[in-house]
């Protein structure tokens, strides 16, 4: 066999291995469960909008990617299509209310729109970010 041959034979062979190691660690990986997560932190609502807002302690590296866990009361609940976004409002902004915005999951949605503003709410989720206006948190449960 020619030597360029076996070359090419073993480049395609090296390249499939990596193309299957990739697939099998990078795509592969099992989703998390945001309603069984442990959270990151335990927090008020109020506490947390504060920390973005006033750009405290780099609250993009302390709370960005990590599961929070919210208490405070809620001021508005937002019905969408297949889940409900509670909203917790501290600032009034030129667009209107600025807070923090938490998705419900799918599963939470009636509790949410039925829940009383004025008893305390804890909530548990993935905070996302924080872009200007609000904090948002996705993959929300609602704990009590």
């Amino acid at each position: 066999m020619k030597n360029w041959l076996k070359v090419f034979l073993f480049a395609g062979i090296v390249g499939l291995a990596a193309i299957a190691y990739m697939w099998f660690f990078m795509y592969n990986k099992p989703h998390t469960d945001y309603d069984k997560a442990t959270p990151d932190f335990i927090i008020s609502a109020n506490e947390c909008y504060n920390h973005f807002y006033n750009g405290q302690e780099s609250p993009d590296k302390a709370f960005t990617g990590k599961v929070l866990q919210l208490h405070g009361f809620l001021t508005s609940v937002d019905d969408l299509d297949s889940t409900a976004v509670i909203v917790f409002t501290y600032n009034e902004g030129m667009f209107g209310d600025e807070g923090i915005r938490c998705t419900l999951l799918p599963t939470y949605k009636d509790e949410g729109l039925n829940f009383d503003k004025s008893k305390s709410i804890t909530i548990k989720g993935f905070c996302s970010g924080y872009n200007d206006t609000d904090v948002i948190l996705e993959h929300c449960s609602i704990i009590n």
